[in-house]
């Protein structure tokens, strides 16, 4: 049995596997429609193992962005990694912590995805500009490339093709694109949130793309949408989805039952930067979302796209 410290004896009594699983489902679909909406197309054992993943994601995300985030040390966030060691290690601390420890039975990962998102939490802790693309590159992944890592382990290969005579043993693992669509939805969700992010004092639009369109952190405050403005957008949200086509590649080697909600996942949240694009690139004053009609218009396209891509 892993050793823990007294700060993180487990809850007792914890929910049972069924009440862990359905909180799982609850928060997502409460706080992601969009995502969620993808989820429902998976089969009921994988989309369950993708709501824990998800859940647990969130929860890491709220130490630094969510109401206590003012109350978060590197303490904090040692005593969450150390929980994460205790899940891995089947002992589960909290009630989502028991759909967790399921999922890891039943879908084996490695835990450095996860360790990894943590310290891209660590980075929001000091850190609230990022100079260079490269330098948001590295956040961008601990965030959220490394939920393309997760969900992979799920949705798994398809090895449907090994009896085939030319078979060569060599199977191919899209983890570079399943990293190229967790960065480009966290680069959807920076453009998105812009006007949320400076009310916080945080600026993640890279300072040399500013510098670059001669546009300065003080017209960002000031909320200054002009010609600048729309331009620094535009290469945003191009970047964004040159990130959304290196993944496209990467889907036709899931398994069939994961292509229709991983295709759908990412229209959906494409979409987001066309609606973007659509409210003339102002992010300060009105969120973008794909309303409801769009995106069942966008679920028979993915289904296709499936089928033949």
């Amino acid at each position: 049995m892993l050793q823990l410290p007294k700060k993180l004896q487990p809850k007792q009594p914890l929910a049972s596997l069924e009440e862990s699983y359905e909180y799982c489902r609850q928060v997502t679909a409460k706080y992601s429609k969009t995502f969620y909406l993808g989820t429902l197309l998976m089969p009921k054992e994988k989309r369950s193992a993708i709501w824990a993943i998800y859940v647990w994601c969130r929860r890491t995300d709220e130490l630094v962005d969510g109401p206590q985030a003012k109350l978060t040390t590197p303490e904090t966030l040692d005593l969450w990694e150390q929980q994460l060691e205790s899940v891995f290690a089947g002992q589960p601390i909290d009630d989502p912590d028991v759909a967790l420890v399921d999922t890891l039975k039943r879908y084996p990962m490695d835990i450095q995805p996860f360790k990894d998102m943590i310290a891209g939490q660590r980075m929001d802790l000091y850190r609230n500009r990022y100079e260079t693309f490269n330098d948001l590159y590295l956040y961008c992944y601990r965030v959220a490339g490394t939920v393309g890592l997760m969900s992979s382990a799920v949705l798994g290969i398809d090895n449907s093709y090994k009896n085939a005579p030319w078979y060569d043993k060599t199977v191919y693992i899209p983890e570079k694109e399943a990293i190229a669509l967790g960065i480009a939805n966290q680069l959807t969700n920076i453009l998105r949130d812009v006007g949320e992010d400076i009310g916080r004092g945080r600026i993640y639009l890279p300072l040399e793309d500013l510098e670059r369109f001669n546009y300065t952190q003080e017209d960002l405050f000031n909320k200054v949408i002009d010609e600048r403005w729309y331009d620094l957008m535009k290469f945003q949200i191009n970047r964004a989805k040159e990130y959304y086509q290196q993944a496209e590649s990467g889907i036709k080697a899931l398994n069939p039952d994961g292509r229709w909600p991983v295709w759908s996942a990412l229209m959906l949240y494409q979409g987001i930067l066309d609606v973007i694009a659509k409210n003339n690139y102002d992010v300060f004053n009105r969120r973008a979302f794909v309303p409801t009609p769009n995106k069942i218009i966008y679920l028979p396209v993915a289904w296709l796209r499936a089928q033949a891509l």
